[in-house]
This record gives C-alpha cells, structure tokens and sequence, in this order.
C-alpha cells in the first residue's frame, strides 16, 4: 500500500483577469457528489481536478491588489526580504493571503489579462514569483484565437519571463497544450510511501493549538511531535506509522486551521489548503474540538471539507479534564456539539484529553469499527433488498405525475460505500425522498458510522423500432 498527498495547485492574479473562469473549465468536469448540507459555509474556491491520470487539489486565492505604500518609498510599494519569517508581508501588489497560498502551494499559476496588457504590478507580481522558488506558470488570458496571440501575447515578455502560455478559459484555447505540461510537474515521488496491507491512515485536524499533536504523541507513547503553546508550530503533515494489535496506522499530524476573526477572511481558505491535502490521504478524520472553547463554525466548516471528500470521522472534544467536575458546562458542550454537527450524525463523538491520556485507549476500537463500515463490500442481492424494502415501507411520491419507480442499485465502490440506484426520473427524486433512502441504507446495511453515498441514475429506456 502506497500514500502520498495531492499536489496543491495555486492560482493568482489580478482581480477581473479570470481566474474564476479557469478554475470553473477546469474543475466543472468533476464527478463530485455532494450532499447539500444544512449549516455548513460552502467554501468553492478550491477543487480536486484529474488530467491525464493526474490529480491535483487547485486553489483559486482570489484577487491581487495592491497595498498601501510606504512613506518615503516615492509612492512605489516594494517587497521586502523574503525569508522563513511567519511574519514578512510581502508588499508590492501582493496581499498576504495571496502570499500565504503561494508558501504552502506546490506549483503557482499566475493568470495575466492578455486583453488589457501589462499593468504596473504584473511587473512587481512577476518578480516576487519568480522569487519563491516555486515553479511558475505564467498564463496570458483572453486569447481566443491564433491572431490575437500574435497580436497581443508578445508584450508580455517585458516581464522578464522566458515562457507564456497564451489561453482562453472562456473558451478553452490553448488549455491542452498548458495542462500537458502542468502535469509534468505534478510527480512527487519522494512524498510515496510504501505502508503495509491494510494500514488505516488516520488525519488528526482541528484548529490551532488544539491538542492534534499532544494526542499523536500520546497514541505513539513517545515525542515525535513538537507540541507548543503557539499556534501553527506544526507547518505541514508529519507522518507517523504506529503498529498495534496486528494492524498497522498512518498517524498524520496536520497544521492548525485559523481561527476566523485573526486574520483576514480571504486568508481562511489557504490555511485549509494542508488539511485538505491530509483529507485526501486519510480514510478517518479526527476531528478535535477544544473543550475549553466549544465547537466553533470554522469547526464545523472543517468538517464540511471531510463530508464533500466522503471520509469517516470521530469528533474529539479534547482537554476534557479543564471541565473535570463541572457537569453545566460539560452538557453545554455536549449540546453544542450536538446541535453543531447534526449534518453528520454517522460521526461518533467521544471526549478524551490528549495531556493525561483520559479516554485515548479507547479510540482505536472506535476507530477499527468505523474503518471496518467504511470498507464494506455488500452483495447485489442485499443492496437490492434493502431498497425494495425502503420502497415497500414508503411507496415514492409522483412527479409530474408520474409515479417514481425505483429498479433497482448496486454498490460501485468502497471508502465511502457507495451505491447507484435506478430510478425513471432522477431529478424527481426530492431531497427529503433521498435522504430516507440514505438513512434505510445506513440501516438495513448496518453502517451508522460512515459516510454512505447514493448515486442516482437514470435507467435506460428501451428503444421499439
């Protein structure tokens, strides 16, 4: 068995030049399957995306603007040092969440306006770039056809750049070409490694400094971690592999998610980008809430990222023992979470702290028997008896007037369990219809605590000649 994570795909620019558009051509070919879920913020500037055979997470960072300059500087903002400084803002026409999304990205797209040509921070952009030591492709815009790439591409080499790639996301011009090459520089081998058959790969996520790698420690029994009062100690995923009861796991130590209100709002989705880079390697989250706090909605929007990539979770309310005794604010804690994540009633909920080890023994059976649902292989003669069973105990409403006829499913995958079930009219099939079904599923397969995915689809209709 192999892991490796998802390479993290940047996407900068001006405001205005489209980067909405080519993260929409790119991303709108994805056969997602999301629930529509109450009391989660749906944050969309960021997608999973295959080309050729390869996957990579893209992240649109929103518009490049140009920040206030410095008295004495003749009115032309510069960048400073760039170094290892949590603290450096680079100044220049590039806003800290931009230069936030560009340090944890892998590879930067910086998309350029072909139609309004080269602007006094593209100069600025270019160089900070270029700088960053990532590679960089630089995209000119709004090129719809081969003369108005002859017309209008060359200016932009006064920019100092060697390649350009003249595109249209409008219109998808010149994307093969680009994305051909983009993939080349998405193979991280050094990030693969080799894990024993059947590891579970187990993500802890939460936000900052809130016990994620006092409890990895606790469950390795050693310090591997560096575990600090300060938050965002830990920079990226540190993998760890914890061999127990003849089963091994990939214990995976992700970065802090900020806190809304400390930094600006656009800056929230690229401190998410890591966590949902170790999202897609886990097959179980461990979510942490802080005890002391409470759930938070950057909580439950972190989970939200888990529920859109179909991964099994626990919810740990850690540091349990600030609230030894205290039985009002232990149930008032209890009742927000509660109240917080009924979206994803399948997750169990238990309270440990990560510091005297109070209730980490009892994880990893909870976490075997979520991980065993979440692999289950279920014959087509259950799956079928199952929905012939839901449908038989509450006959489908009409639409259109027509009478909703479901023939019959069939699981396609595992790591989620997933299903797709024939039905004449898909669209007809209301949300709350759906989610019955879903929950008979849960029921009648015995899989309260995963997620559990059907797919509706359309049977095809006999042609008479």
């Amino acid at each position: 068995m192999k892991t490796e994570r998802l390479p993290l795909v940047a996407l900068v620019g001006r405001p205005n030049v489209g980067k909405s558009s080519l993260f929409n051509r790119l991303t709108r070919k994805r056969n997602a399957i999301v629930d529509s879920i109450p009391g989660v913020t749906r944050d969309r500037h960021y997608a999973k995306v295959t080309w050729q055979e390869q996957t990579f997470i893209l992240i649109d960072t929103g518009g490049i603007e140009p920040l206030p300059t410095r008295k004495g500087d003749g009115g032309q903002a510069f960048p400073k040092e760039i170094g290892t400084d949590d603290r450096v803002k680079v100044v220049g026409g590039i806003q800290e969440q931009t230069w936030q999304a560009i340090k944890e990205a892998d590879v930067i797209l910086c998309l350029l306006d072909g139609r309004a040509g080269v602007a006094g921070e593209d100069y600025r952009v270019a160089d900070i770039l270029r700088k960053s030591g990532k590679p960089v492709f630089f995209l000119v815009n709004k090129i719809d056809t081969h003369q108005l790439e002859d017309q209008l591409v060359g200016q932009f080499y006064e920019l100092g750049l060697e390649t350009l790639w003249p595109i249209s996301a409008a219109h998808g011009y010149g994307l093969n070409s680009f994305m051909e090459s983009l993939v080349e520089h998405l193979v991280f081998p050094e990030d693969a490694v080799d894990l024993p058959e059947g590891t579970v790969a187990v993500a802890c996520i939460g936000r900052p400094n809130v016990g994620k790698s006092s409890l990895v420690n606790k469950l390795l029994g050693e310090t591997r971690m560096i575990v600090s009062d300060v938050p965002g100690t830990t920079r990226d995923s540190v993998d760890s592999l914890l061999e127990k009861d003849d089963r091994s796991y990939l214990l995976i130590d992700t970065a802090g998610l900020r806190r809304r209100g400390k930094i600006q709002e656009n800056l929230e989705k690229f401190s998410v980008m890591r966590a949902i880079s170790s999202l897609e390697r886990c097959d179980v989250a461990l979510f942490l809430v802080d005890a002391g706090e409470g759930i938070t909605e950057q909580d439950t929007k972190i989970i939200g990222y888990a529920i859109e990539r179909g991964r099994a979770c626990l919810i740990l309310i850690n540091k349990w023992d600030l609230v030894k005794g205290d039985k009002k604010k232990q149930q008032w804690i209890m009742d927000g979470v509660a109240m917080a994540t009924n979206f994803i009633g399948y997750a169990p909920t238990m309270t440990i702290s990560a510091l005297t080890g109070a209730g980490t023994k009892k994880l990893f059976p909870v976490i075997d028997d979520i991980y065993r649902q979440f692999s289950l292989q279920f014959t087509t003669n259950k799956v079928n008896r199952v929905l012939g069973n839901a449908v038989e105990k509450h006959t489908p409403p009409l639409h259109r007037g027509h009478r909703l006829k479901f023939y019959y499913a069939t699981q396609v995958a595992t790591k989620p369990p997933t299903f797709i079930v024939f039905v004449n009219y898909p669209k007809g099939v209301h949300f709350s219809y759906y989610r019955y079904l879903v929950n008979s599923f849960r029921e009648g397969l015995g899989v309260e605590q995963t997620p559990l995915r059907l797919i509706l689809k359309e049977r095809q209709r006999k042609k008479y000649g």
